[in-house]
């Protein structure tokens, strides 16, 4: 069973006699000699941390048209970056799965039935990918790395200010997010800066859980305060941002992450709380959930309003938008109808039911398959878990290292298994903010292959 599972992974992956026979590899390094003697490619790296920051920093306040521009000039310098390189590349699992799932991709804008606004969609995708590629090579540098995920908490902090602000303040709403007919109908969900309480939510996740890593990264007092602010905050807003999806995302990242800080401690613990101090956090966390339920009557209505189906009218839409979107899938098994929102937006009206349209299957799984096939639904799967255990594989060795820089993939994991969650439920995180983020995550844990790669 180990051997299959480290088949299927890639535990024991080497790339290296495939990358000396491919012809694609060659153009890596082909004007070497450029960087050994340009000023600016002589501080590669950092130039990249700078374009990657300003994009985390700013992509909450600007509009999506201008975060398109700044990957695409991402993109460029990458290609530069490529072309130009001095030193020898190494390849990690994640990266041959990212790159079967986009060539899946280019199959299916191939075989399309709306081919031209698949590959717009595909165009935006690869963008993504190469957004993930800079990024990965970025993080490679433990100083950049600190950089970027300051980046990130700095722009939460701002974004999750705002949106307790708009709480105090009884911001207007933007939209009927809430059932009519429910009591906490008139019940204020802040949006701060992203115009969507759902979006807002998967937005503030990674930067819950990068605070929380960072609590225990981070050495003197100052800095520690401040990491705990960043997490109360977040946590604040995400609470008023009332999407049920992302206050199951928070839990299961809550537990998720206490559960991986814990095997990273445990050798330093006394044997009383090795055994108990799991049990105890956990039970104390769900009682003071359900005292919290208990004790506003607004809130256990919206968490009971999840397990009664068609009786909540944002439940109902949803049930007949994955029931219509079963049915594209079915007529599209193998390789979806393309990727990008805009396809979608072209086939859905023709399985739609009366009066429930929709810009997205509402369900992140659900989407993969409807754009990429069932092929490209098992793909990505199978990047999720190689994901996950190369994350895994590389705290370990922080951790047998003494190494803290394992927390930072602790709280890595911790954020994507949430995003997951949260995707069953919702694809917004396909929105730039989100899905850069999404990007990021994956890259600092791939980032790493590359530092155990030399220590073997």
């Amino acid at each position: 069973m180990k051997f299959i599972w480290s088949l299927i992974t890639f535990s024991s992956f080497s790339p290296e006699m495939w990358l000396k026979t491919s012809y694609c590899y060659r153009i890596v390094g082909l004007l070497s000699n450029w960087q050994q003697f340009s000023f600016l490619l002589q501080w590669a790296k950092t130039i990249g941390a700078l374009l990657i920051s300003l994009l985390l920093i700013f992509s909450p306040f600007v509009t999506t048209g201008v975060i398109g521009v700044w990957l695409i000039s991402i993109a460029i310098y990458w290609t530069i970056l490529i072309i130009s390189n001095n030193e020898k590349l190494v390849f990690s699992p994640i990266y041959l799965l990212v790159f079967l799932y986009w060539a899946i991709s280019a199959i299916a804008v191939i075989f399309s039935p709306v081919r031209s606004v698949a590959f717009s969609g595909f165009i935006k995708l690869t963008l993504y990918l190469i957004f993930f590629a800079c990024t990965s090579r970025v993080l490679s540098s433990s100083q950049l790395s600190n950089w970027l995920i300051t980046s990130i908490l700095g722009s939460g902090l701002l974004v999750g200010t705002y949106g307790v602000r708009q709480r105090l303040l009884e911001v207007e709403q933007l939209a009927t997010w809430n059932d009519p007919a429910a009591n906490f109908s008139n019940s204020i969900r802040v949006y701060s800066y992203l115009g969507n309480p759902n979006l807002l939510s998967a937005y503030i996740l990674p930067s819950i859980a990068l605070s929380m890593a960072a609590f225990f990264v981070w050495q003197r007092i100052l800095p520690k305060l401040l990491a705990l602010t960043i997490f109360t905050i977040n946590i604040s807003c995400l609470y008023f941002t009332g999407s049920r999806s992302g206050w199951i995302a928070l839990i299961i990242l809550i537990m998720m992450f206490s559960l991986l800080l814990f095997t990273w401690f445990k050798d330093e613990l006394p044997s009383f709380w090795r055994q108990w101090l799991l049990p105890l956090t956990f039970g104390t966390f769900i009682s003071l959930i359900f005292i919290l339920i208990v004790s506003n009557d607004i809130l256990q209505s919206r968490i009971m309003s999840i397990f009664i189906g068609r009786a909540d009218s944002s439940n109902n839409f949803r049930i007949n938008v994955w029931t219509s979107v079963v049915n594209i899938i079915k007529d599209y098994p193998f390789l979806g109808i393309g990727p990008g929102n805009d396809a979608f937006s072209k086939i859905y009206p023709l399985y739609m039911s009366p009066k429930y349209s929709a810009l997205s299957a509402y369900s992140i799984f659900l989407e993969t398959a409807v754009e990429t096939g069932l092929i490209g639904l098992s793909i990505f799967v199978w990047l999720i878990f190689t994901i996950l255990n190369q994350g895994i594989q590389k705290i370990r060795r922080f951790k047998n290292n003494n190494n803290s820089y394992g927390i930072w993939l602790i709280g890595a994991i911790a954020a994507i298994v949430s995003l997951l969650i949260q995707g069953l439920f919702d694809t917004v995180w396909y929105r730039p903010q989100v899905n850069t983020l999404w990007w990021f995550l994956v890259a600092l844990i791939a980032s790493q292959y590359r530092l155990c790669k030399k220590e073997n």
